[in-house]
């Protein structure tokens, strides 16, 4: 049986996540989603609700679960017991930095391996931040997230003045 954590901050989680973590389960026995809390940037959701959104969207993945981490994702993987780290690549930008974190966790954790799932095309362009700046103008990000996630990301902004 082999288990993979595809990290991230998922804030918000976007339909390029999604699309990532519906090909990962297909292709791995157990996909835990870890969420990262990073006390380094301030995100738009808490990592509670950021957890609550992805259980939500992924209630019909029998095989994936979503748990919150802080601190080096290899020890959150070896806590988790999982052999591989899931990564999603958007573009050549990606890949460098992407890369650059493989090799790296590869020295910490020689047991670990890590796999990259290339973006759908339809999503290549797609990131949280852009999600983010549309929806601060009002734009429409329907194509960009799913409902529920649209609502909760309108709902952020109307309560915190529109930014």
């Amino acid at each position: 049986m082999t288990r993979a954590v595809y990290p991230g901050s998922f804030d918000p989680v976007t339909n390029g996540h999604m699309d990532i973590i519906d090909r990962a389960s297909k292709i791995f026995d157990e996909l835990i989603i870890g969420v990262l809390l990073n006390q380094s940037k301030k995100p738009m959701f808490s990592v509670d609700e950021r957890v609550n959104l992805l259980e939500h969207l992924t209630e019909n993945y029998p095989n994936v679960t979503v748990k919150k981490f802080d601190g080096l994702l290899v020890d959150f993987a070896h806590k988790e017991d999982a052999r591989v780290i899931v990564r999603g690549l958007r573009a050549v930008t990606d890949f460098e930095y992407e890369l650059q974190m493989a090799q790296t966790n590869k020295v910490i954790a020689d047991d670990l391996e890590t796999v990259f799932l290339t973006t759908n095309l339809k999503y290549s362009y797609l990131s949280s931040s852009i999600v983010k700046e549309i929806a601060s103008y009002d734009g429409d990000i329907r194509q960009f997230v799913d409902p529920q996630t649209e609502a909760e990301i309108r709902s952020k902004l109307n309560d915190n003045g529109g930014k």
